[in-house]
């Protein structure tokens, strides 16, 4: 494996690492996208980890930082966000194209790293697959009775939320955080788009989530069952892994998931036959 830092984009303003397998190299590009304000190392270097991890399975990796998050300047273009975001992951793409001869590539983004992928594996025709960490869903009548029908049992726990929102109430009014996600039958039909295109996507929902997903058949609650049960969707839901992956074993086990998933869709194709060693050896 080689490590190389550089600084590279439209306007030389974005600055990321490449990891390069010394040998057998596959043809599939892994570009790991920044999880929130967090630079390249990514949640307790988990993007490190991860991005090594992969590169010892011979997939070549690109982890960097977007316009004007951690050592990336601004491009200087006037566009929106999300046009920056996608001109940002095309000039990733052209990179690892460049150096690693990469023909296609996997997305892997956690939060709003998620949320990113998401939107440029919808736009873009070199995408060919993609990991969400705690992406999109919506809480569907199933999370409502798992979520509160158990509560709602329990008189004593009736009482203490109730007390705990009367203390905080106050406090609390106009200063809370939340993210908005976009229309649900916008995103289930952008899902759709990317699996009729042929991707393959890998759903991966932490017990941080858990105030908007808690089970993992609630992905077919949200998006139904022709995608829940699509051959392209994998999905998992781990109840008791924290949002940011902190524990050392939590991280390596989804490290491994990860590595299995991309190895079992995107496997290394076999050498090409020498026709003509096979002719003399007939």
């Amino acid at each position: 494996m080689h490590e190389q830092a550089t600084r590279f984009g439209r306007a030389n303003h974005l600055t990321g690492i490449t990891g390069l397998p010394t040998e057998d190299a596959r043809s599939t590009g892994v570009i790991i996208l920044n999880a929130g304000l967090v630079h390249r190392v990514g949640p307790f270097r988990l993007h490190v980890e991860m991005a090594r991890q992969l590169n010892a399975r011979g997939f070549p990796t690109l982890r960097f930082d977007l316009s004007t998050l951690g050592d990336s300047s601004a491009s200087g273009e006037s566009s929106s966000r999300e046009q920056q975001v996608r001109s940002d992951v095309a000039d990733a793409m052209a990179l690892l194209r460049k150096q690693a001869g990469c023909s296609r590539f996997v997305l892997i983004g956690l939060c709003s790293g998620a949320q990113n992928a998401h939107l440029v594996a919808h736009s873009s025709e070199a995408v060919a697959g993609a990991v969400f960490l705690d992406g999109y869903a919506y809480r569907s009548t199933g999370f409502k009775l798992r979520h509160y029908l158990p509560r709602l049992l329990n008189p004593a726990r009736v009482v203490r939320h109730l007390a705990r929102r009367l203390r905080t109430a106050p406090a609390a009014a106009g200063s809370g955080f939340q993210v908005e996600f976009p229309p649900q039958a916008r995103v289930r039909d952008e899902l759709a788009v990317m699996l009729d295109r042929g991707l393959k996507l890998y759903f991966i929902y932490s017990g941080g989530s858990s105030w908007y997903f808690n089970h993992r058949r609630q992905f077919g609650e949200c998006y139904g069952r022709a995608l829940a049960t699509h051959p392209g969707v994998t999905v998992s839901f781990n109840k008791e892994v924290d949002h940011t992956y902190i524990l050392v074993g939590d991280r390596r086990r989804l490290l491994d998931n990860i590595e299995s998933w991309l190895c079992t869709h995107f496997p290394q194709p076999a050498p090409a036959r020498d026709t003509r060693q096979a002719a003399a050896t007939t």
